[in-house]
């Protein structure tokens, strides 16, 4: 089998809400995300940028509805990939600020991340990616990713 084009990417997802305004208060307010275009009550495309969307938010099938129970399929989370451990910090300051609970925050070797939920019980990482040289790997260079806890109050400490 040939492998995907190395150059391919995940561009956007489109998340179902139950409540709009809920969603973009969240999204926006909170997380930082800016509106793009908002289609009446339905939906909404919000980005960091500029970008056209990087998240849909849409209650075609969700308006009202209540979130997908714990133990079932679909998505797990929606990861956010920040640039770097300053710019992660001051996203997870500004959710602690609104009072949003952490699910956990875990230092992968290769990556530092923080989970939470959105009001509709979405799954999100915020996360920011170590360079590559400092990923750790076996004898024979494997990559070997770690689950440590993260030490959350040191990445605070880098917010700006």
């Amino acid at each position: 089998m040939t492998p995907l084009d190395p150059r391919v990417r995940i561009g956007h997802v489109h998340l179902k809400v139950a409540d709009l305004e809920r969603a973009l208060h969240f999204w926006c307010d909170i997380l930082g995300f800016e509106l793009q275009q908002r289609m009446g009550d339905s939906a909404a495309f919000v980005s960091a940028g500029g970008y056209h969307h990087h998240i849909g938010l849409n209650t075609w099938e969700s308006a009202g509805a209540a979130p997908p129970p714990r133990r079932s399929t679909g998505l797990y989370h929606v990861a956010i990939l920040f640039p770097d451990r300053p710019s992660l910090a001051s996203a997870v300051q500004r959710v602690l600020d609104a009072g949003v609970v952490l699910e956990g925050a875990s230092d992968h070797g290769v990556s530092e991340a923080i989970y939470l939920r959105d009001p509709d019980g979405n799954g999100i990482e915020l996360y920011r990616d170590r360079p590559e040289a400092e990923w750790p790997r076996s004898a024979d260079g494997a990559l070997v990713m770690t689950l440590e806890r993260l030490d959350l109050n040191a990445l605070l400490a880098e917010a700006g």
